[in-house]
């Protein structure tokens, strides 16, 4: 089978497609044809080893997993003897990041702890784009933030693969939705059902007369004390993406700044549940959530899908057509 191998950290030229075999499976693992794969930061970490503390998972001096690709969508093709979820010819979609990567390639060796039936309105491109990006705005929205009914929640970041998810979830958990974007980005957001749009480049944060109950640090580059002072006595703010250095403020400050009041700060690190993955199937079956696809590419393309996800500027998810 054709498939992407990146056996070095690099830079997405280091990324070749060639020839391999297909994968073996055992007892708990599915075969899956795959039919479309998204990027996600953690890709990026996976390319270039970058944060070094993260090469502890991902090998310390050349990459553990060859074949790079965490999201897919695709047809089972074959099941292990374990296997009781599946059968041949069923459509399913995961992420498979936790359990060995590897969706950058024709075939891939999934367990079924992984996967779930694919969503029926959406087509293979759309699935690919869903699984780690939606799975981590709900589990920092709904367990993490704790997000009710009438509360006001700001999404600083709120154009990207995360980004555009958050903004439905916290609509469909009944929250009001403050969305900051760029200039280029501010009919997507509002397409999306942000109650609020603002653009960032027209109007600061700290100029913003509410405050929030959840503000969620999508990629958001403020100092944690403008964001202290917009949240709510009560308020929450989580980390899930952006400047490296605010993850690593938001983790060590967090004593000193929950020190005095109510107010709380934490980092999301999204954990692979696949009883999650079927809840975002469900919101995207009643129509409460869409992906939002800013590009696709062909799998021998997929240097250049890095190249462009790497600017930091995609409107929504990048896929990855096989």
């Amino acid at each position: 089978m054709k498939a992407i191998l990146s056996v070095k950290y690099g830079t997405p030229e280091t990324l070749k497609l060639t020839e391999v075999a297909i994968p073996n499976l055992k007892g708990n693992q599915v075969l899956v044809k795959v039919q479309a794969a998204s990027l996600n930061y953690s890709n990026l970490v996976l390319l270039t080893g970058k944060p070094w503390l993260a090469r502890i998972a991902f090998g310390v001096t050349k990459p553990k997993y060859r074949i790079p690709g965490g999201d897919m969508a695709g047809t089972v093709e074959a099941i292990g003897e374990k296997v009781t979820q599946f059968k041949v010819g069923d459509e399913v979609f995961g992420d498979l990041s936790d359990s060995g990567w590897g969706t950058f390639a024709e075939y891939v060796a999934a367990d079924e702890k992984a996967l779930a039936l694919k969503p029926r309105n959406l087509s293979f491109e759309e699935s690919a784009a869903v699984p780690m990006a939606a799975v981590t705005s709900l589990q920092a929205l709904r367990d993490k933030g704790n997000v009710k009914t009438g509360q006001e929640v700001l999404i600083h970041g709120a154009s990207g693969g995360v980004g555009t998810y958050a903004i439905q979830i916290a609509k469909a958990l009944g929250a009001t939705v403050t969305a900051i974007v760029s200039t280029r980005n501010v009919a997507i957001a509002k397409s999306l059902g942000a109650d609020h749009v603002i653009d960032y480049k027209k109007q600061n944060l700290e100029e913003l007369s509410q405050n929030y109950d959840l503000i969620l640090g999508v990629n958001g580059g403020q100092p944690l004390s403008i964001y202290k002072r917009k949240l709510k006595d009560t308020g929450t703010f989580i980390h899930v993406g952006g400047a490296e250095s605010q993850m690593y403020q938001t983790m060590l400050q967090r004593p000193w700044l929950s020190m005095f009041g109510k107010k709380k700060f934490v980092s999301l690190l999204m954990k692979v549940e696949k009883e999650d993955l079927i809840a975002i199937k469900e919101l995207i079956e009643a129509g409460k959530v869409r992906p939002i696809i800013d590009k696709t590419y062909t799998l021998n393309e997929v240097p250049h899908a890095f190249q462009y996800f790497q600017q930091g500027h995609a409107q929504g998810k990048v896929v990855i057509t096989i």
